[in-house]
């Protein structure tokens, strides 16, 4: 079964991936701009994730496949072959991206990897300890997803974020159910592409938060340097979701780097 997904606007196809803490909600603000600028705008359920089906085991494998079959169903020709999309991940959902892109790299053109890493497994180990204990310490103690996403929204959210967009981040977490996002985040926490980098051969944006306490501007660019063909942005004031933190920055840079890598231009690995 497909996943559900919500779709605005009509051209070249869009397909945005939300993080473990999120949902479709998280890309509201981008499914309008982004339609409003020429594009088939599509923001997805991660499967288990609002009415999409989840999926067994629950890994990137899956959840690749999900994603993979969902880019067909939207882009299939009369002739039974497929265009290519735009993919657009934030967190987790730059790591599904990631897997898809490198298992059909037919189907990807181009690739937006928001707060995203190519590796939980890289980060400190006392960080990965702090950033599932602060997740996964108080539904052990009994509180529920809403009381989650009002602890932890904001802690996450930057000094310079619109207080519409932290509502927003609370509003969509607070709606994960609590089954599904314990288990988004033991398959995030054994995600480990980097080594297969320097296979992504499409046009890459990197972007990221100044006050991302993950995927810190200092790991994004580093993580630039193994991509082919990346350019990396860095929002100013901002943190985990920069997308609703600023939403009309986050578009600003999306669409810049569409317009710079659009088809027939000649791109290189030039960095931002």
């Amino acid at each position: 079964m497909l996943p559900r997904f919500t779709t605005l606007g009509r051209g070249p196809v869009l397909l945005m991936l939300h993080d473990v803490d999120a949902s479709h909600v998280a890309f509201a603000p981008q499914v309008e701009s982004f339609a409003l600028q020429g594009y088939q705008a599509v923001a997805w359920d991660m499967p288990g994730y609002g009415h999409s089906p989840p999926v067994e085991p629950y890994d990137f494998k899956g959840l690749a496949a999900r994603c993979v079959a969902l880019i067909e169903a939207l882009t299939q020709r009369p002739d039974g072959s497929h265009a290519s999309v735009i993919l657009l991940g934030q967190g987790m959902g730059g790591m599904v991206a990631q897997e898809v892109v490198l298992r059909r790299p037919d189907l990807v053109n181009r690739l937006i990897l928001s707060g995203s890493l190519a590796s939980f497994v890289g980060l400190p180990a006392a960080q990965r300890e702090a950033y599932a204990s602060e997740r996964t310490a108080p539904l052990d103690a009994g509180l529920n997803m809403r009381d989650l996403a009002q602890r932890l929204v904001p802690r996450q959210v930057g000094p310079g974020s619109l207080p519409e967009g932290a509502q927003l981040a609370e509003h969509a977490l607070g709606g994960v159910f609590v089954s599904t996002y314990r288990r988004a985040l033991d398959a995030q926490s054994r995600f480990d592409r980097q080594a297969a980098l320097a296979h992504v051969r499409v046009p890459t944006l990197l972007l990221t938060g100044e006050f991302d306490g993950v995927a810190t501007p200092e790991r994004v660019q580093a993580m630039a340097l193994d991509l082919p063909l990346a350019h990396c942005a860095v929002l100013s004031g901002v943190g985990r979701w920069p997308n609703l933190e600023a939403p009309d920055d986050f578009d600003a840079a999306v669409l810049s780097f569409l317009a710079d890598t659009a088809p027939g231009m000649r791109t290189t690995g030039t960095l931002h």
